[in-house]
């Protein structure tokens, strides 16, 4: 296959491959396939995943005209298998490879151990272990890196110490590729201090540390929040002779931005320059997102300059960054700004950066431009994806717009997706707000039929919508939600006892709050609303002030909207002077009642002939600002005192 000690492209010996295909040549496709992947050829990844049925069938025609296969061309056919996640497919090969009395290899167990540790098959990849033993095969450093990769992803790190336990008493070899996947692992744990004894371990066998282990130690500890050790790390890295690179300064970057340290981070970019080393785009990124989330947009925008003076180009990260903490501080314009200039300086965005600012658009309200940004999407080619239809779906619910909210569901299907949880849980609580309690129902069973499991976030409005439906129907729901094993949070709860208050079950109501101060949810203002409402519902006025005096106890203060229902409910009752009581204690909170409430407060104390009090709020008012709040005719009919 040389000539003159060249080899051809691969892109040329593709060609000769599908031209001996089409003619079909396949005793020569066999000879030539082997001598490319003997000559140190790797088929590429489209290849394995986008034509692994073509060479299936290729190779089952081989098979046909009795041409059998070479350990090279099974290996490649298990390991394109095991690529695309089709492991029992590989396996299948491995079985004709039995069959046919083709001899595995090393390549062959390493190919299906990974296959089965990125399926997190990891009793299976035990067995193939001990397999490659028993066929006379030692397991090589390689090996062991897939099996670390395997364990570390399935969190077993104690399993992985075991392994390399193993390892070490065989006298395996690991080198520095091995030893970085294990030390990752651990670090990704937070297993840091295990990785550094690893690591010491490994040095005194003769493993060479380079910048790569040092920088996932300075990343596992910046996971881990040790911001000191991480710095020792790279003092100690330097002390060695290595230098720190541009991902050491990032991690540390990183965690200086998450923790809002933006003195430190500053600092550090400092510190990376003196060094020598030259920020890149991640670096960039990595600050943006870090003001960007603190919303000092103005210090994002001189970012981009930065980067745009010593010639770094943005990339879809960095606009795709602050586009986000845009939309999520609600700037929608300045959001489309981003886009356009994005755009002009020929940076196309996906639809991740569309998904951003439909739902940022949907979340403020703004759902034309949510739609116009929509169908530039669709103009443009890209892909809606299911986050994009559940963000205007949402929208679509807030606005009321149920109908056209449903429309949506089949262009779901016909995008290739299938609507979520997210997806029914929007569309109930649009129904739910649009008083249907029958269509919230509805689709409730319905996303129960398709498989979709209900969430926490379901039963709010589905509890919520279906409240004036009869208490029986808000057990059966609260009791389903139970059946999930889905735990009841302040929402629920709240609704839970609103519900039972209403209706004058107050034992009930107060069963349920007990049981919610039990598991640790945390109560609100709310709870108490709903516990007084009870009370008023119940005219147990006597009851209201233990009420209230042990949720202060708790740290529950109430606030204006507490006073409020408090006075109403009292003039309610006719306690006109129990409702002055509360509207003392209100104004000595600097609180201040709704006009209606004072005046049907007012109202009351006229009739029980409490003129001091009347005049007290008139007063009060006046000197708060609300001059106007009273008529002139109702005034006049205050006497003075």
């Amino acid at each position: 296959m040389r000539r003159d000690g060249k080899l051809p492209s691969l892109a040329s010996l593709s060609m000769l491959l599908n031209s001996l295909v089409d003619s079909k040549q396949f005793g020569k496709v066999l000879v030539l396939f082997t001598d490319i992947v003997e000559s140190g050829f790797r088929p590429d990844t489209a290849i394995k995943e986008k034509r692994i049925r073509d060479a299936q069938k290729l190779f089952d025609e081989m098979r046909r005209r009795n041409l059998v296969g070479s350990t090279v061309t099974y290996n490649t056919l298990i390991d394109g298998y095991c690529k695309v996640g089709e492991v029992d497919a590989a396996f299948k090969m491995r079985e004709r490879m039995k069959e046919e009395n083709v001899a595995m290899n090393l390549v062959t167990f390493n190919s299906l151990l990974s296959g089965l540790c990125k399926m997190k098959r990891m009793e299976e990849a035990r067995e193939m272990l001990k397999e490659m033993e028993v066929n006379g095969l030692v397991p090589d450093g390689f090996t062991y890196s897939i099996f670390f990769d395997g364990l570390l992803k399935s969190a077993d790190w104690n399993g992985a110490m075991d392994l390399y336990e193993l390892a070490s008493g065989k006298g395996i070899k690991i080198d520095n590729y091995t030893g970085s996947i294990l030390l990752n692992g651990l670090c990704r744990e937070g297993k840091v201090e295990n990785a550094e004894e690893i690591l010491k371990r490994l040095t005194q066998n003769g493993l060479v540390p380079d910048e790569v282990i040092y920088n996932t130690i300075v990343k596992g500890y910046c996971r881990k929040g040790d911001i000191n050790k991480a710095i020792t790390t790279i003092e100690q890295m330097e002390s060695l002779g290595l230098k720190p690179n541009c991902i050491t300064f990032n991690s540390l970057i990183d965690k200086f931005c998450e923790m809002q340290k933006m003195n430190e981070v500053e600092e550090w970019v400092k510190k990376m320059a003196e060094k020598g080393v030259a920020p890149r785009v991640e670096t960039f990124n990595i600050l943006i997102n870090g003001y960007g989330k603190l919303c000092t947009f103005d210090r994002c925008f001189q970012i981009l300059e930065e980067m745009e003076e010593i010639g770094v180009k943005p990339n879809v990260v960095t606009f795709g960054s602050l586009i986000n903490c845009l939309c999520k501080d609600g700037k929608i314009l300045e959001a489309e700004i981003v886009l356009r200039d994005m755009i002009g300086r020929g940076v196309l965005p996906n639809a991740q950066i569309y998904n951003m600012i439909i739902d940022g658009s949907c979340a403020v309200g703004k759902l034309k431009d949510a739609l116009r940004f929509f169908d530039e999407m669709l103009r443009s080619e890209i892909g809606p994806t299911l986050v994009t239809y559940n963000a205007l779906i949402n929208g679509l619910c807030k606005k009321g717009r149920l109908m056209e909210a449903e429309d949506l569901l089949p262009q779901i299907t016909r995008s290739g997706y299938s609507p979520d949880v997210i997806t029914y849980n929007s569309l109930i609580s649009g129904y739910a707000n649009a008083g249907n309690a029958p269509k919230c129902l509805e689709l409730y069973e319905l996303m129960k039929k398709l498989g979709i499991k209900p969430t926490v976030n379901t039963f709010h409005p589905l509890i919520n919508g279906c409240s004036k439906e009869g208490i029986e129907l808000v057990e059966t729901l609260f009791t389903e939600m139970l059946q999930l094993n889905l735990a009841p949070d302040r929402v629920v709860y709240n609704t839970m006892i609103h519900s039972h208050a209403e209706i004058g079950s107050l034992q009930k109501a107060y069963e349920l709050y007990h049981e919610m101060v039990d598991k640790g949810v945390q109560t609100d203002n709310m709870t108490l609303h709903c516990l007084i409402l009870g009370h008023l519902r119940q005219g147990e006025l006597s009851e209201i002030k233990d009420l209230v005096d042990s949720m202060k106890a708790k740290g529950l203060a109430p606030k204006a909207d507490t006073y409020n229902i408090l006075i109403k409910g009292y003039c309610d009752q006719k306690d006109f002077g129990g409702a002055y009581v509360w509207y003392r204690e209100m104004m000595e909170n600097n609180f201040l009642p709704s006009v209606s409430i004072c005046k049907e407060l007012i109202a009351g104390l006229k009739q029980e002939g409490k003129l001091k009090e009347v005049l007290v709020i008139c007063s009060e008012m006046n000197v708060k600002g609300m001059e106007d709040w009273f008529s002139n005719e109702e005034l006049s009919a205050v006497p003075t005192m």
